[in-house]
């Protein structure tokens, strides 16, 4: 797993440069509907990783990954979770208002029109199996997405040390997820402790990303007060 410590680096670095780069709310609104649109069960997390990381480019992997593991540990849908997360980070409180709509308006039409429809056929032996074949279809992009994202972040043993009690408490023994979690997350948090060298590079960054944004507002002041005295 990629060090919390690293993640967080990345997270707080961004370039204050690129804020010009982020996506209308329309952009945002209509990635995440189509998003919302053409996903299907647990593959949700594919397509996301697809659209944001790939497609738009709007975020790099580790910061798919952190909004991601966020997402995966608080109370509510995953993919609604990391929806408000990644609207937050591009355009702020508004952009999570919107990608969580958008996110999730295909699917509550959708399941309303589909539950009125089976209701009235699903005694027929071919809504079972297209049932079936959906989620067949599901069950393979989960696995592709653990594949895609899990080669990259088993790199150490503590990895190792936390992946196969959960997936023998959960998986095998059929454990409650919450007590597993609060069980293991103080001993993940522990093992991933990052070391002094790396919270000296952390604060290192943190200052030279202040002492950036600082100069991108001065240079924005700059500007405002040049385009003002032309007028």
């Amino acid at each position: 797993m990629v060090r919390s410590s690293e993640k967080s680096i990345g997270l707080a670095g961004a370039d204050p440069h690129q804020e010009s780069k982020r996506p209308t709310m329309t952009q945002l609104f209509g990635v995440f509907l189509y998003i919302g649109a053409t996903s299907f069960g647990g593959g949700v997390i594919a397509y996301l990783r697809e659209h944001l990381v790939e497609r738009q480019k709007w975020l790099d992997h580790d910061h798919f990954l952190a909004s991601l593991e966020i997402g995966e540990t608080v109370p509510g849908l995953i993919s609604t979770n990391v929806a408000v997360i990644v609207g937050s980070r591009l355009r702020g409180v508004l952009g999570s208002v919107v990608a969580v709509l958008g996110m999730t308006l295909p699917g509550a039409l959708a399941v309303f029109v589909l539950g009125l429809l089976y209701a009235r056929f699903r005694s027929n032996p071919e809504v079972g199996a297209t049932l079936s074949g959906i989620g067949a279809a599901a069950v393979g992009l989960i696995f592709a997405v653990t594949m895609q994202i899990g080669f990259r972040e088993m790199k150490h043993w503590r990895d190792f040390a936390i992946l196969v009690p959960t997936f023998v408490l959960v998986g095998i023994i059929h454990v409650s997820l919450l007590p597993v979690l609060v069980v293991l997350a103080p001993i993940a948090v522990q093992l991933n402790h990052p070391s002094k060298k790396e919270l000296s590079a952390y604060h290192a960054q943190q200052a030279e990303y202040h002492a950036q944004l600082a100069e991108h507002h001065q240079e924005v002041s700059a500007r405002h007060a040049a385009g003002e005295i032309g007028s």
